[in-house]
């Protein structure tokens, strides 16, 4: 096999130069930056998505209100390069019978070479307790999911202080405890936008290092992706049955990405749990919605829940604490995860999109052949293979051209795919490689 063999001279010398030709990181996530987010969350008393549109102190719209002012705090700072936005609509479902307007507070910074192609880091600002109907008790959320949108507000502190290809798009989602509502209202945006799509990191739940169980957890952190694409008509499900791409969907080829970046980055110290279900058993996130409308998007969640500090009422009864507060907020942890989603929005913001018709030929014979279209901006292409019984890719060659011919690697016992390079060696997402149309 041709494990990182030398690529074209146009290119770069090697595979691992390629890599040292990236930007260095930027500056770290600031843990009392985060902490400061949760704390004025908290101080709204509730961010139930029924509670007050209109109070300037309590309730969901104040919140809303006040994320909007950060980010466009944030845009001043780097000459108005976010753009504010609180887009909305009405939604009525068995939360919500009486309907409800739900409102997302967007921040969007677009990129300088492929504006359409977007990259979305999201949490959801509204709270809950106990019963999803109570609207007046105190529902602080620190956890779940002050900590998504902290560490969404972060992100964007920091990753509006470089410039990208591609759009970033930072966003406080409403809704999600009614019936992930926040995320379809934004998925219908993003289509009726003309955005493509190339990863949503939505971010639920990501603060705490304390399990139920009595687990403390530091240095690891789930991501939860779809491998059969719900968004697949019957004759899409058996296109991915065929070539055998239930391991290598979009948003499957996400949370590799995720997987790829973390190994770079050890200086993070998160160990990437890439969990092969859409969400937690039986439960959801706003993912889903983009899931459903065809968009690749994961879910970072923490290594190990407290559900004691879930969608609870304050209260403590026989001698457990009880409820969402603050002190169950790990910062130095979820500064760690907010580093890595940095480090990913960076990457693919920098890179091209990913290549599309990608293709293989090689049927009754010793060698495979890979082709694809060529990518509008790509300095190169990197592409990848593994055995046929593993997940991961193992093997890699980056070429300038759109056709690679892999001597001696027989296309029954392997998978491939391609993914476009930028001049400065960030990746795209791997497009998983199909039969060519007859």
């Amino acid at each position: 096999m041709h494990r990182n063999a030398l690529r074209p001279a146009a290119l770069l010398a090697t595979g691992a130069a390629l890599i040292a030709a990236a930007p260095a990181p930027g500056p770290a996530p600031d843990a009392a930056q985060l902490r400061s987010t949760i704390e004025a969350l908290v101080g709204f008393g509730t961010r139930h998505t029924l509670s007050s549109a209109t109070d300037p102190k309590r309730g969901i719209g104040a919140a809303r209100r006040w994320a909007a002012k950060r980010f466009e705090a944030i845009g001043r700072t780097c000459g108005n390069c976010l753009t504010v936005e609180t887009i909305g609509r009405d939604f009525t479902g068995p939360r919500a019978p009486g309907g409800v307007r739900v409102e997302d507070v967007i921040a969007i910074q677009k990129g300088s070479g492929d504006p359409d192609r977007v990259i979305i880091i999201q949490g959801h600002i509204d709270s809950r307790v106990t019963d999803v109907m109570n609207i007046t008790a105190d529902a602080p959320g620190a956890n779940d999911d002050a900590s998504g949108v902290a560490l969404t507000i972060e992100a964007a502190r920091l990753l509006s202080k470089r410039k990208f290809a591609g759009t970033i798009v930072y966003a406080a989602l409403s809704g999600e405890e009614q019936g992930l509502w926040g995320g379809t209202l934004l998925a219908e945006t993003a289509k009726a936008r003309g955005w493509k799509i190339a990863a949503v990191l939505n971010n639920d739940i990501v603060g705490n290092t304390h399990g139920i169980g009595g687990e403390h957890i530091t240095n690891r952190i789930r991501i939860f992706s779809e491998g059969i694409r719900s968004s697949a008509d019957l004759p899409g499900l058996k296109a991915q049955r065929a070539i055998g791409m239930e391991d290598d969907s979009p948003s499957r080829a996400v949370a590799k990405a995720v997987l790829r970046v973390a190994a770079a980055r050890p200086d993070i110290g998160l160990e990437v749990v890439a969990v092969r279900r859409p969400d937690r058993f039986g439960r959801g996130g706003d993912q889903t919605p983009f899931q459903e409308a065809g968009f690749p998007a994961v879910r970072f969640s923490e290594p190990a829940e407290n559900y004691d500090r879930q969608h609870q009422d304050l209260r403590t009864a026989n001698g457990k604490r009880y409820g969402d507060t603050i002190d169950g907020v790990d910062f130095a942890f979820l500064a760690r995860v907010t580093a890595l989603n940095v480090a990913v929005a960076a990457e693919l913001a920098d890179a091209p999109a990913a290549p599309h018709d990608v293709t293989i030929a090689g049927a009754l014979s010793a060698d495979t052949t890979v082709k694809w279209a060529a990518v509008p901006g790509a300095a190169g292409y990197r592409v990848r293979w593994r055995r046929a019984d593993g997940q991961m890719w193992t093997d890699s060659r980056d070429v300038t051209g759109t056709t690679l011919v892999l001597n001696n690697v027989n296309i029954d016992d392997h998978f491939f795919g391609v993914a476009a390079l930028a001049a400065n060696g960030a990746e795209s997402i791997v497009t998983f490689a199909g039969a060519a149309p007859r």
